[in-house]
């Protein structure tokens, strides 16, 4: 057999070897999640995001390569060494060659080459779409359906078209987030609370304040906000015996146990906490045990389902916007300036 054939064989033959090894595997990252990392600037998540692009087209090449490869080197053995011993030694070759494609060396190797070459191929499999169109009918690898994420499976859910109602997504979508929902984003702020002192007296005053407020419960004070010491509820002023009720004090109707919640606590966890107090009113604190907010059932179960949950009492559909527009002028100086 000529030396140079021989020689263009056995490179050939491990050309073969080693594009076998190479293992084409979709990104272990669902598609939404590459999106993500790639507007984040991570350049890995760019080029594993085209490959997913074009699985089917690189299995493909991949696959045209392999056949290619096999029928030339065929065609070459038989030509040099006759139809008996080319035949003899191409079976031994496509016997041989998926062994020797499995070598960690060989492997390793080949895989290193191909990921320092992958954006080039790519770059080619874009460039020429009536090609990347041709490969495309030989094999087409099925689809990765993973999910990696919370907001990924949100996401699946705000593109699924005329599937899901309106409401049923906001629905899922709220009940996906939930769980990392803080209570901080759903309570009534301080600034607008309000409030009554616990000496007060149960007067006609103190239910036309519970009316005009729109709240069937007050957080009872004792000196200020920071010393929320009962909660004072509508059914208790009206249940007051009517010949005591220019005498008793507020603190004598309301309900002396009072529940804190940290700031920075889940929603899921207030509901849990709800429905083991059998409480519909949470006093929110910081770090220092001063009162930030209120949190209600109310406020959660309309953070689990994604509407304002509105009645007759209600005065404003959402009380943080109200704060957020400072109604009482809080820290608001003629001279005074944010810095």
């Amino acid at each position: 057999m000529n030396s140079m054939i021989l020689f263009v064989v056995a490179f050939l033959v491990l050309l073969l070897v080693c594009v076998t090894s190479i293992v084409i595997d979709s990104p272990s990252e669902s598609e939404f999640e590459l999106e993500r990392r790639q507007k984040q600037g991570e350049e890995q998540a760019k080029i594993l995001l085209r490959r997913r692009h074009h699985m089917g087209d690189m299995l493909s090449l991949q696959r045209v390569l392999i056949s290619l490869l096999l029928v030339v080197v065929v065609v070459l053995l038989v030509v040099q060494a006759g139809w008996v011993f080319g035949l003899l030694f191409a079976l031994a070759v496509a016997l041989q060659y998926g062994s020797a494609a499995r070598l960690p060396f060989i492997h390793s190797v080949a895989q290193r080459q191909f990921e320092k070459y992958e954006a080039s191929i790519l770059a080619f499999i874009e460039r020429y779409p009536l090609i990347a169109k041709l490969l495309r009918t030989i094999t087409t690898p099925l689809p990765d359906t993973k999910l990696n994420s919370r907001e990924e499976l949100v996401h699946l859910v705000t593109q699924s078209g005329v599937v899901l109602s309106h409401d049923e997504k906001l629905l899922i979508r709220h009940s996906l987030m939930f769980s990392s929902q803080i209570v901080r984003d759903s309570m009534t702020p301080r600034s607008v609370i309000d409030s009554v002192p616990k000496g007060e007296l149960l007067n006609p005053l103190v239910l036309d304040q519970l009316h005009k407020t729109g709240h069937s419960r007050l957080p009872v004070t004792d000196g200020d906000i920071d010393h929320i010491v009962g909660i004072l509820h509508l059914r208790d002023v009206l249940t007051v015996d009517s010949s005591k009720k220019h005498t008793a004090r507020v603190e004598t109707a309301m309900e002396p146990k009072v529940y804190y919640i940290h700031e920075d606590q889940t929603l899921d966890h207030a509901l849990a906490a709800f429905i083991r107090t059998h409480h519909h009113l949470f006093v929110v604190v910081n770090e220092y045990r001063e009162t930030v907010g209120l949190l209600t059932l109310e406020d959660v179960i309309e953070a689990l389902i994604g509407k304002e949950i509105l009645d007759e009492f209600d005065r404003h559909d959402d009380l943080r916007a109200v704060a957020a527009r400072n109604p009482r002028k809080n820290n608001h100086s003629a001279h005074g300036s944010d810095i």
